[in-house]
This record gives C-alpha cells, structure tokens and sequence, in this order.
C-alpha cells in the first residue's frame, strides 16, 4: 500500500467517482489512476469502488470506510510536514482562505495587510464563494481557514470558533422617505421593493425569520451576493438595500444613508471553521488572533481538542464577543 494510491482513491471520491478530473487534479494520466486505484483494491482484497462497466458509480460499503481511514493518514502526513515547516523556518509557508465577499472586502483587509507586513513570506490565498462552498472546502482540507456567517453548522468535520456579532442596515437615497420614519419598522420597510443578499448568505436567514415573525412578506426585487452591487442598485432607484451594517462607508457611499436597524433583527455571528484534528502552524494562529484577539493559541487549542461542539460552546460562555 502506498500513499500515492490513497491520494488516488481519495481525489477520484473527491471528484465525483471521475477519473479524468481526479487525473487533471493529481497531474497524472487517467490510466495511471485507475491502474494504482485497481493494485490498492487487489491488495486489500476487496473492491472501493462500484463499478458499471469502465465507470464507477459508487463506493462500496468497505469503500466508505477506507476511504474515511485514507483521508485521516494523508492528513496526518500533511501535519507531519508542516509541524517539520515550522521548525525548518516558522515564517515561510502558505495560508489559504476562504470567505465570502462582505468578509473580504470589509472585514479582512486591515487583518491581511497586518498579517502580510509580519509574514512577507508567507503566501496568502483568498478564495471567495458561497457560504456553503466554503464550509465544504475546508471539511474537505482544501483550505485552511473559512471565515463565514451561514452554513459552517451543517460540517460535523468543522470546529467553529466565534469570531464578532454584527447587524444590520438600510441603505436607501439620502431623499428617501423611510428617513423620516421613526421608529423604524419593517412594516415601513415592506412598503418598498427590498434588494439584499442571496440565501445563504451573510446573515440572510435572520432577515427572513425578522420578517416572518411579523407575518409580512415583503417583496426581495433583486438579490446579489456582493454588497457593491446591492449599493449600486439601490442607487438606481431599485428599492431599499439591507445590508451588514459593516458593508455601509460613508467615505464611498456619501450619496447613500444607512439606516440603523439592529433593533429589528437578531444578531448573526461570523465564525472561523477549521477542520476537527488540524495541525496549525505559528503564523495560521497568528492570522486567527489578529482577526479575533479572544482566539489566542491556547484558546484555539482547547476548541481543537474539545470532544463536541457542546464543550466548545462552554470555552466561549463567558466571552464577550466584539461587534463590528
């Protein structure tokens, strides 16, 4: 049994059972991957993979669980070479992120132009997408880091660490007439055509349930996953944008008001996701701490070790989470 072959059978899993994008992946030849995954399955004694004809169409029971087992050692090897990276030289290496377009573009530019000056060479990595696209990326170690407001609770592989609670605005003209409502409702908000985020994403689901527990149902004309665009919209006279409040800079948006409206829903939290059992090297926890001082190392560690999500929850009981 050789590592090669478990990368092989874990990519070919990874891609949907396609031995071509396995291929692609790995920088190898399809044939070269079904030959190493066939050689593991003679050695073992037993098939991974269901076959029909030349394609596979599914894991066998036995499958499941070597590939579960398969995916365990290559981590473990990938620990092994990054707790050597660290002794070797502590600020050289990479760090991969992933994140959403409001965490990037107004959360994290201050925490990476920080972090970069620190370690010039260490090479960063930003990927942007939806929150479940990130949460999946990192259950499966393809990144080191997600940072995200929705989804990460569906990953049983993920530890999440709180990160800051945040709220919400209304963006409208600064002519507009829910300028003049006090207090602030959302049945005044209802009356216009509201632009947001897609589901999924950034808090969403709070903004429903606020409008859900007052039994109204008000009319989403336009929905992005960037809040820039949303801005932009609202400019041209769309309806009304509800947004992160973080997402709101009166530097760049002087022609927009943003309307307070934390009183009218709950509270979301943005956590970090990490997979259960990583291996971080000194700058990774350097990163976590500059972007949540409450997550120092050992803090971090105790989350890691901790054996359900329960105990976790009790390291952070007490904390007072900072708002953004």
């Amino acid at each position: 049994m050789k590592l090669q072959q478990l990368r092989y059978v874990v990519e070919v899993t990874r891609q949907g059972l396609n031995v071509s994008a396995a291929a692609e992946a790995l920088f190898t030849s399809q044939p070269g991957v079904s030959k190493q995954v066939r050689q593991l399955e003679d050695e073992l004694g037993v098939e991974i993979f269901e076959r029909s004809g030349k394609h596979l169409v599914s894991l066998t029971a036995a499958g499941r669980e070597i590939v579960r087992m398969a995916t365990e050692v290559l981590e473990g090897v990938e620990g092994i070479r990054r707790a050597a990276a660290d002794f070797v030289d502590e600020k050289r290496g990479s760090l991969s992120i992933a994140t959403t377009h409001t965490q990037a573009r107004y959360a994290l530019p201050g925490v990476v132009g920080e972090f970069v000056r620190r370690y010039p060479e260490v090479t960063l990595q930003l990927h942007q997408g939806t929150p479940m696209q990130i949460a999946g990326m990192a259950a499966e170690g393809l990144i080191d880091l997600a940072i995200a407001t929705e989804a990460m609770e569906h990953f049983d592989d993920l530890v999440m660490l709180p990160c800051y609670l945040w709220n919400r605005s209304i963006i409208v003209p600064c002519d507009h007439p829910l300028r003049e409502v006090r207090p602030l409702t959302l049945a005044a908000i209802a009356d216009y055509p509201v632009l947001t985020y897609v589901f999924g994403f950034t808090g969403r689901s709070r903004l429903d349930e606020a409008f859900n527990r007052e039994g109204l149902k008000p009319h989403v004309a336009f929905t992005a996953t960037d809040a820039d665009v949303i801005k932009t919209y609202v400019r041209l006279g769309l309806g009304v944008g509800i947004l992160a409040s973080m997402a709101y800079d009166p530097a760049q948006d002087g022609d927009l008001c943003a309307l307070d409206a934390s009183h009218l829903f709950h509270d979301s939290m943005t956590r970090i996701g990490l997979r259960r059992n990583s291996f971080l090297r000194g700058y990774v926890y350097d990163f976590i701490a500059r972007f949540a001082p409450h997550l120092d190392r050992a803090t971090v560690d105790a989350a890691l070790a901790a054996p359900t999500a329960e105990a976790r929850a009790e390291l952070f009981a007490d904390v007072a989470l900072p708002r953004c």
